[in-house]
């Protein structure tokens, strides 16, 4: 007991060594996590609603074009899109000789991230729309509406309503995928947390301060989503019309 509880204290006491001598840095590269997830959910937005809107239109092409992106993006691992576009596209580019073509990390894992989660963002709004009632749709059209008024006015107010806690555990999901990117070199906070490992020799202290730091961020959007959800379905329970009893 006596030795597993110097081993504990000095295991704390090596991670508060690191936060003095780190702090900045895995701030700075929490930081960079957060801009490359805010970035890439911005984008997989308006990806996923493009592709969305898509799948729920009446065309047949448009359909098949947006269940292809969705089944190829879904289907291939986010490493290999990200290796692709940082590795693959430059050396495109250089083949039809631009010769100076480049892709900085930043960018490259910025569309590598919005692609992937733009598939799945794309299954969320598609959802979303369709878990409004058709009547909807229809009861626009029939006062005039355009099909994109009516979608841009009616449908999509209320289906975003819905989406909100499945578009927070996307950015959930986003912000854990962007540990992968360290591949490809951004400076994210896995990426830094290899770098702390290595100058320090301390792995086991490094990559529990590096989880802590994840845990903290996640823990607190998980909460923000429920709290999120529970308002709407309170929204909701008040926002339904109360039966009223026949006297008898």
């Amino acid at each position: 007991m006596e030795g597993s509880g110097f081993f504990f204290i000095k295991g704390v006491l090596r991670m508060i060594s690191i936060l003095q001598s780190y702090s900045t840095m895995l701030f700075r590269a929490l930081g960079y996590t957060l801009v490359l997830t805010v970035l890439a959910l911005i984008f997989a937005m308006i990806i996923g609603l493009i592709f969305a809107l898509m799948n729920v239109s009446h065309s047949r092409i448009l359909n098949i074009i947006g269940t292809v992106y969705v089944d190829a993006i879904r289907g291939v691992p986010l490493i290999v899109l990200a290796f692709f576009i940082y590795f693959g596209v430059p050396q495109a580019f250089k083949m039809m000789g631009f010769t100076s073509f480049r892709l900085p990390a930043l960018q490259a894992g910025t569309i590598a991230l919005a692609m992937n989660c733009g598939a799945y963002m794309a299954e969320i709004f598609r959802a979303g729309i369709e878990s409004i009632d058709k009547g909807q749709m229809e009861a626009s059209r029939s006062l005039g509406l355009t099909y994109g008024t009516s979608m841009k006015c009616v449908i999509l107010p209320q289906a975003f309503k819905v989406m909100i806690p499945s578009i927070i555990n996307q950015f959930i999901i986003t912000l854990k995928d962007t540990s992968i990117l360290s591949v490809i070199g951004y400076p994210e906070l896995t990426n830094m947390g290899r770098t702390i490992a290595g100058n320090t020799f301390l792995s086991l202290q490094t990559w529990a301060i590096v989880g802590v730091l994840y845990m903290i961020v996640i823990v607190s959007l998980s909460k923000a989503a429920k709290r999120i959800e529970r308002k709407i379905k309170i929204e909701d329970s008040e926002g339904k019309p109360r039966k009223r009893h026949r006297d008898q």
